[in-house]
């Protein structure tokens, strides 16, 4: 039994200044929220359902799905300042009938030139969407077209998530309709071979609904989620891996509305940590019922096992998450509700872990709608630990915001 100590007469001046200390401290402790570009005026963008990315020299790019010249969504740099405002430019306006596509729901990725690569939900030559590349050069950006959906039987159509690419260049994704395919896109001098890596849905116990994107391994595996299928037709997690006879996939986790494992998993991509383990978001399910963060571990014998890490709660603290999670290098993780919170704009939250295998969850920051509103893109972080995500509505322009938020 510790000691209690008995106070001076002295003690309560003491007591108040050390409060005040303690509030002071709080403040500055407190998340620092900033909307560092509002959409929807002019011929600017909206509509942001995708993260933003950050090159090397702190600029963000990133793409929405509608506004721009032409009203089908454009591709956009924020560039910081020195007095701490963000500058946008716009780098490429999609328009309907586009042999470019149009409409691009997915975020970006850059390789080593600069290039950056994405996708388009909608148009190009065959009217399932397109996968692109923007060039930087003297004159401005030149927007290419690798691979337009819909030219070959069972193929993909209407990607909604961006890709990812392996160190020799090949460019890895998913389309959910009609047929349900993960692709690879591999550089050739002829241009760009499309490979079929998998058509959900055909077997049973398969996924079906691959709406969101993929993340790799380190040995060159694909992970990702789909919204439908599986044993109990409420989602799957599922790893595709290569072997000498081409592209294979694997059933990982099986989603049950049971009422205790979540369903319906979120839009964003998953996360990998150091140690393999997968996390992700489930929309719905859960006790009550209004989503989960869920953790996956591989057992020795091959099999992974879930965990569900926070059940959300209708109300305040935010539910619905339609986006994934990232990791600090404590181990925190961070994600976003499209629901909830004081007006039902979503929130941004923390999940840590705490020494006894509990999670603390805590909510960063309520969106009120005029600094944004339906946060549903996974969020990033840079060096400094600072979070940058997007909201697809809300703001002053009403059409979603690109946002910073230093926890």
């Amino acid at each position: 039994m510790k000691r209690k100590l008995l106070a001076p007469s002295f003690g309560r001046p003491l007591a108040a200044i050390a409060a005040s200390l303690l509030l002071m401290q709080a403040t500055w402790a407190a998340p620092k929220y900033k909307v560092l570009h509002a959409f929807g005026e002019g011929t600017d963008g909206g509509g942001l359902w995708s993260s933003v990315t950050l090159d090397k020299k702190g600029n963000l790019y990133g793409a929405t799905s509608g506004g721009g010249k032409h009203g089908y969504g454009i591709v956009f740099k924020l560039t910081p300042h020195t007095d701490g405002r963000w500058a946008e430019t716009v780098l490429h306006s999609f328009k309907n009938g586009d042999p470019d596509g149009s409409e691009p729901n997915g975020g970006l990725i850059q390789d080593a030139l600069g290039n950056w690569y994405g996708t388009t939900n909608r148009d190009g030559a065959y009217h399932g969407g397109t996968v692109f590349e923007l060039t930087p050069g003297l004159r401005g950006w030149t927007v290419g077209v690798l691979y337009a959906f819909g030219e070959q039987g069972g193929d993909g159509y209407a990607p909604t998530a961006g890709l990812v690419m392996d160190g020799s260049g090949n460019l890895y994704g998913t389309a959910p309709d009609p047929w349900s395919t993960a692709f690879e896109l591999t550089p050739g001098p002829d241009g760009w071979d499309e490979t079929i890596m998998h058509h959900f849905g055909v077997k049973k116990g398969d996924g079906a609904g691959p709406y969101a994107g993929l993340i790799l391994d380190a040995a060159g595996n694909l992970y990702g989620t789909t919204r439908g299928g599986g044993s109990y037709t409420v989602g799957s997690v599922y790893e595709l891996y290569h072997t000498s006879d081409g592209w294979r996939e694997a059933v990982l986790h099986s989603f049950n509305n049971n009422g205790e494992d979540g369903y319906t998993p979120g839009w964003g991509a998953l996360l990998m940590d150091s140690l393999g383990r997968l996390y992700g978001t489930t929309e719905v399910g859960g006790v009550p019922g209004y989503g989960t963060v869920f953790k996956l571990t591989k057992l020795a014998d091959g099999r992974w096992k879930e965990t569900i890490l926070y059940n959300f709660k209708n109300g305040p603290t935010g539910w619905g998450p339609g986006a994934g999670v990232v990791m600090d290098k404590s181990g925190n993780l961070y994600g976003t509700t499209i629901y909830g919170g004081s007006v039902g704009c979503g929130v941004v939250y923390k999940l840590a872990p705490d020494p006894k295998g509990k999670w603390i969850y805590t909510v960063l920051h309520t969106f009120m709608g005029y600094d944004g509103a339906q946060p549903d893109a996974n969020l990033i972080l840079d060096d400094k630990g600072n979070l940058y995500g997007t909201t697809a509505t809300g703001g002053a322009g009403g059409s979603g915001v690109a946002f910073e938020l230093t926890p």
